[in-house]
């Protein structure tokens, strides 16, 4: 395939890189218009009880959630001076008559205590908008809002779930450009050292700009057609750039072994794409068919990321193997311009290092660990279940106005509301009841008044036979106080012919629990399958793939450790600048997972490629496997450190899932590169022998007619020094940087 894939785009080259260009100028104008037609929500099943009964309530008795919570306040007046009971009684004057607004409640008009703060110098003011439809509409609702609410003579701040979508939109915007502005000059100096010269390192990064927009590009197309969640540029930022500039680096370095060979560049394109080439293709699918397992679940919220990152993964894969074959077919051997001088050690070191190498620091590494394996084996699988020790403390909960960094106007308004407004429940459970008349809701919300969970139950809108109780309980909407309600209201025995459905954002967050728990096993068995078919047709082993996902089990189980340790124990709490809040949001941590195993799995395509092609040419276990990684792990390394680069510029933003993501997927890549493929690999391999490659009959006839058909496209196809037996598997892994 790679061979005749080659030459059309070496022939072709000038249309591809005109093509691109294309593609950039439109990411950049249109594809960055993502931005305001993303939506802030999508966290809840439409499947569920909690969402029916919104639905519900909307048709029979009307929304009665309030979208807003504005706090007025004055350091001197209180809430009888006219000098601030005048400003806000003109707002609240202009907010009803206004047609986007639904519902205002003030003191001024209900007389309810709740909405005086203790000190008097404070009122909350309470916005229903109009006809705001799903998260777009209140957001766009919102901000047409907006100037209506300030009133300039005293102190006016806006919460509420409007307002919390809104900032935390415009905090993930702010966020990527600071990320993208600290990783690029980081990434560009190190892919400079990397291949010791500047047009070789800017490759990398050209390609990686092309992922991104392609991901932006994409991702609008299908914002058009479902909801897409503004978390999913996070997604899309950091994997399309962070892979692609990996995915780049296989393929560049690959070409300039194959120039220094000498072997002319149209050829050297040929070559690297059926080496490189074949190994992207590799590491781009299993990352991709890791992705598609969050599909399964039904919020918008992961369906969205997932979406989002296999846009970005599949931009920046066909962009390596389109546009980045076809820009080195016109530079050529001028890939080499810009050398750049390195200290006297490191040219030892690459002189070291030629192509001819085969026991290196690292095949030495690799045979010190195989010549006691058990030890290493032991003292390994200590370290990583050491790191996982916390996980199994792990407690989920949804998020909240914490994930905005301190300060947030909307998260001020929550902490004010629950510190100055203490008979506010900020977040009621809410209960429908249907078919009952107005005596019988009246007795159910006593009946509901008595239960050990919970500390009032009112009744506060009827239409028809269909009445909204407001049950209210002590402690915060995300504690376990606040579920227990939930779950005693929805056990509770319901008026006789009456239908009772159960909402509110901790009943949201019950169901939505619930839903990922029902879903967990099957992304888990859909994700280790699809990996592990793609890993049999790279290596023709049922071995290999198994061994390959109880890895990535580890790495992720250590991961999460450090997760549960840093973020709910708050260890990390200091240096990262977030608020620990007892509990990890569970969807972010199910989309590192999703991540992380496609990502490993791409370090074990690399290594294994080498090692199965070196195997097939001498039968020798221990050789093959320390040449393997002789000539991978510079690269793996390398790969590694660019993409964490890439991952901890994210972590400088200012939303705490982000921070909370990216330190997850930072710890598993580390523990991947190191310890993982340094160490337990080789060991494991030794342990297994000739059994590592081993495939039933059936299965093994199947691969080997799949690899008769790739055989005529390899370059290593009877050619190799000491063999004449056809190499197999996907493609020799990309060797050494700077070789």
């Amino acid at each position: 395939m790679f061979a005749w894939w080659s030459r059309l785009l070496v022939r072709l080259r000038w249309v591809v890189l005109a093509a691109a260009a294309v593609v950039f100028g439109i990411g950049a104008t249109w594809g960055t218009g993502v931005f305001g037609v993303l939506t802030g929500g999508g966290f809840t099943d439409p499947e569920s009880e909690s969402a029916i009964a919104l639905e519900r309530i909307a048709e029979e008795v009307g929304t009665q959630d309030s979208h807003l919570a504005v706090i007025y306040s004055s350091p001197t007046a209180t809430v009888d001076d006219p000098a601030l009971a005048g400003p806000v009684t003109d707002r609240v004057a202009a907010l009803r008559a206004s047609p986007l607004v639904a519902e205002v409640q003030s003191w001024y008009d209900t007389g309810s205590p709740a909405l005086v703060s203790q000190d008097r110098h404070a009122t909350l003011v309470t916005v229903r908008l109009a006809e705001v439809g799903d998260e777009d509409g209140l957001l766009a609702r919102f901000r047409e809002v907006r100037p209506l609410l300030t009133a300039p003579e005293v102190t006016t701040q806006i919460g509420g779930l409007a307002a919390f979508y809104d900032q935390a939109v415009t905090q993930t915007e702010r966020d990527i450009v600071r990320a993208e502005a600290f990783s690029f000059p980081i990434l560009l100096v190190l892919l400079v050292l990397i291949f010791r010269g500047v047009v070789a390192a800017v490759t990398p990064l050209l390609i990686g700009g092309l992922a991104i927009l392609g991901g932006f590009m994409t991702t609008r197309l299908l914002a058009a057609v479902t909801e897409m969640s503004i978390f999913a540029v996070n997604i899309i930022t950091v994997i399309g750039l962070g892979l692609a500039i990996d995915y780049s680096l296989l393929v560049v370095n690959r070409f300039r072994e194959e120039l220094d060979a000498g072997h002319a560049p149209a050829r050297a394109v040929g070559r690297t794409l059926a080496t490189a080439g074949r190994a992207v293709l590799v590491s781009g699918l299993t990352t991709i068919f890791a992705l598609l397992s969050l599909l399964i679940f039904p919020q918008a919220y992961l369906r969205s990321m997932a979406l989002g990152g296999i846009a970005a993964i599949a931009v920046a894969m066909l962009g390596t193997l389109t546009v980045l074959p076809a820009l080195l077919a016109v530079l050529g051997h001028r890939v080499n311009a810009g050398r750049v001088p390195l200290p006297r050690w490191r040219r030892r070191s690459a002189a070291a290092a030629g192509q001819g190498e085969r026991e290196g620091g690292w095949a030495r590494a690799a045979r010190a660990v195989m010549r006691r394996p058990l030890p290493y084996l032991l003292v390994t699988v200590a370290v990583l279940l050491l790191l996982a020790s916390p996980a199994p403390r792990a407690e989920f909960g949804g998020f909240d106005e914490r994930e905005l960094p301190a300060g947030a106007e909307s998260r001020v308004v929550a902490e004010r509301i629950r510190d100055d407004f203490p008979l506010v429940q900020q977040d009621p459970v809410v209960a429908l009841v249907s078919g009952v008349t107005p005596a019988q809701a009246e007795a159910f919300a006593a009946q509901l008044t008595a239960l050990p969970a919970v500390t009032g139950a009112a009744v506060t809108a009827q239409r028809g036979d269909s009445a909204v109780i407001t049950v209210s309980y002590p402690g915060e909407s995300t504690g376990d106080a606040a579920a227990d309600a939930v779950r005693q209201v929805r056990d509770a025995a319901a008026p006789p012919g009456a239908e009772v459905l159960v909402t509110g954002r901790t009943a949201s967050e019950v169901d939505l629990l619930a839903s990922l728990r029902a879903g967990l096993p099957w992304m888990l068995t859909l994700m280790a399958a699809a990996v592990m078919l793609v890993l049999f047709f790279a290596f023709g082993s049922v071995v290999v793939p198994i061994k390959a996902v109880l890895m990535n089990l580890f790495s992720i189980a250590a991961a999460l450790g450090v997760v549960v340790w840093g973020f709910q124990d708050g260890h990390l709490a200091g240096l990262l600048n977030f608020t620990p809040t007892g509990f990890m949001d569970p969807t972010v941590l199910l989309l590192a997972a999703a991540i992380l195993f496609g990502i490993s799995t791409d370090y074990e395509v690399f290594l294994l490629s080498r090692v199965r092609e070196e195997w097939d040419h001498t039968g020798d276990n221990t050789s093959s496997v320390a040449y393997g990684l002789q000539r991978t792990g510079r690269i793996i390394t390398a790969a590694a450190l660019l993409l964490i680069v890439v991952i901890a510029g994210f972590t400088t933003g200012q939303m705490a899932l982000v921070k909370l993501l990216g330190i997850g997927v930072i710890v598993a890549i580390a523990l991947d590169a190191t310890l993982i493929r340094i160490v337990l690999v080789p060991v494991t391999m030794r342990v297994l022998g000739h059994w590592n490659w081993w495939a039933p009959g059936p299965l093994g006839r199947v691969y080997r007619r799949y690899r008769d058909l790739e055989s005529g496209d390899h370059p290593g196809s009877g050619d190799h020094p000491g063999s004449g037996a056809p190499a197999s598997g996907p493609a020799a892994a990309p060797e050494g940087v700077a070789g």
